[in-house]
């Protein structure tokens, strides 16, 4: 009977979805509009890569010359952070659990500060091309390797999930299979990123960032006013639940203020400060007094587009309060949820719903060759250089190929990605492993002169295997069902009242309204929920926001003990300048003329050369 009643909700479920993609489909002005956004970064591409006067060395390919401008490297640091996956998944989020991401958002007014004053001044006064140089300065090349190793293999898992969520939203719109969409828009990202290096990939940006600007912004005034004004979305999204803000300090809670903001200030530490695709384009600035504006105008520019991005899902709930697609069986899942609404309320302008879906193309395109691009820099100079004979040409060309590769590699994940039930908490997930070690030694390096790179590389190793375990075990949790993240109650009951008649008549037509499937699904009695629990303490049912910060914890917690174990030498020199700046006046410098001199200057070409060639005569070279 009840294989019946399944096989009977599939059909009916199915039917349901065929009418909405014959409603919602794109017309051709929305295809115009896209491919015109396509074309644009196509063509900068070109432009970088054929027609503009620069020389093809490793130092314009990756860094632009250093001679980089302020305001679109600031918009480019935005772009870099709204993938696909904040455009798609964060108003999923708001949706289905609240309102509290906003103060993930609200944390970068807390990393802004940390970011100018603690971690970038470091790269300036070091003149590192790569945040990873720093490791091997502070500590030793081992531990620069473990730490480019966990980046590289954080790429390969994002990387397909960059261009899925885009790829899922266009398949949504247009009925297209979604991994031909998948290879067509990949290929032109991986060639403008292969052809035009970091210019083209910021100059790619603005363009994309200011879709994404326009985008978001139209979505949150063109719902609003469709749903029935500002205190109709208020009323109706005080009424679901959704404006509840959690202050509550167990750390079970799926997101309270605390793992918030908390998480909020390890994650954008680690993803802008201390991860290479966003530390690169900070440096290729002239002058730390350039990057400090850069970061600050991300920063507010990031704010407003993720505020109007965060209360979209809310505004999205309030239109369909009372009314829920997803139950109505229009929309199979959350992260499919934001294509539909816009169609829904922008539909009837021509071209309107191609411009937001050329926002989450823009975003998955700028996070997508941004990886690329450092990614490239990365596995060259870390990996290939010490084992080939180095030119300028065979490096622009290696760093090309490794993007053509990645790239193919981005292109096959996708058929990985389509199964992941909630991308947003399997992104954070995935970089919870190693992220918070990462931050951890940078802080510690940056913080903790007595730390020496036994202390960092072992500290970072335990933090790594220990972040491991952990998720690991919350992953047999939720697969036992001990952790079950149940989204907030919404129902199907006030379609036809509130106007909505396409979701009415889908619900007619499976006949839900009348006769609601009440599957009966064995679950332990005790187990962890979205927003309480019932069972006995366990780390292994803490909120997944927390995994940044417990992995920088673990750092310290093994690095603070150990340092009194392996000590430092005592004829090491510490030099100042690879502390923050904070630290620095509190060293210990007995010798500070002699140290001096130990510091790394930034010395021109020709006196470095004419010193090199002085050195070899007097050796009799």
């Amino acid at each position: 009977m009840s294989s019946t009643i399944g096989t009977t909700m599939a059909s009916t479920m199915t039917s349901a979805s065929g009418m909405e993609t014959q409603a919602l489909k794109f017309g051709l002005a929305d295809y115009l509009v896209f491919v015109i956004m396509l074309c644009a970064s196509a063509g900068i591409g070109v432009y970088f890569g054929f027609f503009s006067k620069a020389k093809n060395t490793t130092e314009e390919y990756l860094r632009g010359g250093k001679k980089m401008q302020t305001l679109p490297i600031a918009i480019s640091l935005v772009a870099s952070q709204l993938s696909g996956i904040a455009i798609m998944s964060i108003p999923a989020e708001s949706y289905t659990y609240g309102f509290n991401y906003i103060f993930v958002v609200l944390a970068m007014f807390a990393v802004v500060p940390i970011l100018i004053y603690i971690i970038v001044p470091v790269f300036y006064d070091n003149n590192v091309s790569n945040c990873y140089e720093y490791l091997e300065m502070r500590f030793n090349k081992r531990t620069r390797q473990l730490v480019t190793l966990t980046f590289v293999l954080n790429s390969f898992l994002l990387l397909p999930v960059y261009m899925f969520i885009p790829s899922l939203a266009f398949s949504q719109v247009s009925g297209l299979n979604i991994h031909l969409i998948n290879l067509m828009v990949s290929s032109i990202c991986i060639f403008y990123t292969m052809l035009g290096g970091i210019k083209a990939v910021v100059w790619t940006d603005v363009v994309q960032g200011s879709i994404m600007l326009l985008s978001v912004v139209m979505v949150g005034v063109l719902g609003t006013l469709r749903t029935g004004g500002i205190s109709a979305v208020l009323e109706y999204a005080s009424e679901g639940g959704r404006l509840n803000l959690d202050f509550r300090l167990d750390p079970r809670i799926r997101m309270s203020f605390w793992s918030a903001m908390t998480g909020g200030i390890f994650m954008w530490t680690g993803h802008i400060g201390l991860n290479q695709s966003c530390v690169q384009r900070i440096v290729s600035l002239p002058s730390y007094f350039n990057a400090k504006k850069a970061l600050i105008l991300a920063g507010i520019g990031f704010v407003a587009i993720s505020f109007f991005n965060t209360i979209s899902g809310t505004i999205m709930f309030a239109r369909y309060f009372g009314c829920d697609p997803m139950l109505a069986g229009l929309v199979s899942k959350p992260d499919k949820m934001m294509p539909f609404f816009v169609q829904d309320i922008m539909g009837h302008l021509s071209g309107m719903p191609g411009v937001f879906i050329s926002c989450v193309f823009s975003a998955a395109l700028s996070s997508l060759s941004a990886t690329l691009n450092s990614l490239a820099g990365v596995v060259y100079f870390d990996y290939i250089k010490p084992h080939i004979r180095h030119t300028e040409a065979r490096a622009n060309l290696t760093m090309k190929l490794v993007i053509i590769v990645m790239g193919g590699y981005c292109i096959l994940g996708g058929f990985i990605v389509e199964n992941f039930a909630s991308i947003l908490q399997t992104t954070v997930t995935i970089t919870g492993i190693n992220t918070g070690a990462v931050v951890g030694v940078f802080l510690l390096g940056m913080f903790m002169p007595r730390c020496n790179s036994k202390v960092a590389f072992s500290g970072m190793l335990f933090s790594i295997i220990g972040m491991f375990w952990i998720i690991y075990q919350a992953q047999m949790n939720f697969k036992e069902g001990l952790i079950k993240y149940q989204v907030m109650p919404n129902t199907v009951d006030q379609c036809e009242a509130r106007g909505l008649h396409m979701i009415a008549n889908a619900l007619n037509h499976t006949a839900l309204a009348t006769t609601p499937a009440t599957p009966i699904i064995s679950h332990p009695t005790k187990f962890t929920g979205a927003f309480e629990s019932n069972r006995d303490f366990s780390i292994y049912d803490v909120s997944f926001y927390w995994y940044k910060v417990i992995g920088a914890a673990l750092v310290f917690l093994w690095a603070v003990p150990m340092s009194y174990v392996w000590k430092l030498d005592k004829d090491e020199k510490q030099n100042p300048k690879l502390y923050s700046p904070i630290v620095r006046k509190f060293l210990n410098t007995s010798e500070p003329a002699k140290e001096m001199e130990d510091m790394p200057l930034k010395i021109s070409k020709e006196h470095f050369d004419h010193t090199i060639n002085i050195t070899e005569k007097e050796n009799g070279h």
